[in-house]
């Protein structure tokens, strides 16, 4: 792991949880922002 120096300057207690929980935010958002522009997935889930 070239990047293991990181975890001398933040702990992985901090760390792990605060990257994952922005990384969440992002992947939520992006899914939202793309399911909420697509105008065909309401005719979709209708079956349409």
């Amino acid at each position: 792991m070239n990047q293991g120096r990181i975890w001398c300057v933040v702990k992985p207690t901090i760390g792990l949880p605060l990257f994952l929980g922005t990384v969440l935010l992002i992947s939520v958002t992006i899914h939202k922002t793309v399911l909420g522009s697509a105008d065909w997935l309401g005719a979709f889930f209708a079956g349409g």
